[in-house]
């Protein structure tokens, strides 16, 4: 019965950590993009973004160190708000990137 627990352990730390990845390319990738970007594809503004998934790299961190309680509740709302950005916004965004006579500056 110890092996399983152990195994279901590392299991949660290893899906947990992936989770903390995706949330802070979400994160990382809403930092990158100019802020008119956002408003031209009528995707909320840069701030709204930046403060989901800055929150939810937030949440994801802390679920790693505190383990148990609501953390794993708060950590799946997390993942799903960085995977909204990442599928529905940052594809929008990235359509509407400037460019020049010359190509993309």
């Amino acid at each position: 019965m110890e092996i399983v627990m152990f195994i279901e352990r590392y299991l949660f730390l290893a899906l947990g950590i992936l989770a903390v990845a995706i949330e802070i390319w979400a994160l990382a990738d809403c930092a990158k993009r100019k802020p008119a970007s956002f408003e031209a594809t009528f995707k909320r503004t840069k701030g709204f973004w930046m403060g989901i998934t800055g929150g939810a790299a937030a949440v994801g961190l802390l679920s790693i160190f505190l383990q148990g309680g609501l953390f794993p509740i708060l950590q799946l709302v997390a993942v799903v708000a960085a995977c909204v950005y990442l599928a529905d916004v940052k594809p929008a965004v990235s359509e509407t990137q400037s460019s020049g006579p010359y190509g993309p500056w």
